[in-house]
């Protein structure tokens, strides 16, 4: 371990094509003062798969609707297949948990991305459509993550080719802080665990007063500090 956190540099110039989405789409925002319906419903709406143009939609070999029963009701789920498949019958995973503060966030407006990842991996994604906080709040999400997980795990996984002892876990955001939860969880528990974790800016903790929170705190769609705290809130509630 490092002696000492590093430091972070001064800001960088933002991409051409992210300063100019987020001037577009100055709206745009995750856990402001508005309800959690017209928040995830601009978030579907800017960010959903279908508002892709066509030729920005990334190619894949087969996209599979399907369901996991979980211990509070059905869990949705969307399986991204790649189109090469050499380890057919013993292939490797990844259960992706999206971001979105627990409270905003669908697969549909991740798709593309989990796309790309079943192609250039030559795995098979699973998107999890989990239940939103307030109205459910955590452990649900836990609780549905280790649900799919262990589905893909046994007879789901068996049932499509999956190597049990080659399922990774992963999320952005509050995907990324759910997959590390869960990753204690069955470490405590016993339980078998995931092959590895993919953690994507996981906010793995409150409150976010690090240099690079700061330095960053505001004009780049998440606002660190209202966010930090509502997230922190209604999540933990």
């Amino acid at each position: 371990m490092p002696s000492q956190i590093p430091k972070t540099g001064t800001r960088s110039t933002l991409d051409p094509d992210i300063k100019a989405f987020l001037t577009e789409n100055s709206d745009l925002h995750l856990g402001g003062n508005g309800t959690f319906t017209d928040e995830r419903a601009h978030h579907t709406k800017v960010f959903g798969f279908h508002n892709l143009p066509s030729a920005k939609q990334s190619s894949i070999g087969d996209v599979e609707f399907t369901a996991v029963r979980g211990p509070h009701g059905t869990v949705p789920v969307r399986v991204f297949y790649p189109s090469n498949r050499p380890n057919k019958g013993h292939e490797a995973a990844l259960v992706y948990m999206h971001g979105g503060g627990y409270t905003v966030g669908s697969v549909d407006e991740f798709e593309n991305g989990l796309r790309i990842v079943a192609e250039k991996a030559g795995i098979q994604v699973y998107g999890v459509e989990y239940r939103l906080a307030p109205e459910f709040p955590y452990p649900t999400q836990l609780d549905e993550y280790e649900a799919v997980l262990q589905w893909v795990q046994g007879e789901g996984g068996k049932a499509r080719g999956v190597n049990p002892d080659k399922v990774c876990g992963g999320g952005d955001s509050a995907g990324g802080n759910m997959t590390a939860a869960l990753a204690l969880r069955l470490m405590d528990q016993g339980k078998k665990r995931m092959a590895a974790q993919i953690l994507l800016y996981p906010e793995a903790r409150v409150p976010f007063d690090t240099p690079a929170a700061e330095e960053n705190n505001s004009g780049l769609y998440l606002e660190c500090g209202l966010t930090g705290t509502r997230m922190h809130n209604e999540s933990i509630d």
